[in-house]
């Protein structure tokens, strides 16, 4: 398999399965944004990103009620390798809810810092306004 050339493009809400096979553009999901030392991002991309990562999160939280189910196995007889059987189960369930768990806080974890970002940029724009209405009004 061949590596694609170029450098990789988050597309933030692009599903290559769906009917529409065009990616969002612009800044990905606003207007383009100014490049420079390290990633920026629009505010709608901030909060596209901030959404992706909580829905992510609930999917896991999702998968977490069902892995339960495998944590809280029964053996199916009352035999020797029907209890060892269904130990191993739980043992196999435990690790997936541990690992679904992981995943919960990291996404979770992402999200907040999206969140945390949108609020600089919210403070940066305010700044900036600030300073703007502070000029002189009209030509000097």
């Amino acid at each position: 398999m061949a590596v694609p050339e170029g450098t990789p493009v988050y597309q933030p809400g692009f599903d290559p399965g769906s009917v529409c096979k065009a990616p969002p553009t612009g800044g990905s999901y606003g207007t383009p944004v100014a490049e420079g030392a390290g990633f920026k991002y629009d505010e709608a991309t901030l909060h596209e990103l901030a959404t992706e990562w909580r829905d992510l999160a609930l999917q896991y939280q999702a998968d977490l009620a069902e892995a339960g189910k495998i944590a809280r196995a029964r053996p199916p007889g009352l035999e020797y390798a029907s209890g060892n059987n269904a130990d191993i189960t739980k043992l196999s369930g435990a690790a997936l809810e541990g690992a679904l768990r992981q995943r919960i806080a990291y996404c979770e974890n992402m999200a907040n810092k999206y969140m945390t970002a949108l609020g600089k940029y919210a403070t940066a724009e305010e700044h900036a306004t600030s300073v703007i209405n502070q000029q002189p009004k009209g030509i000097a």
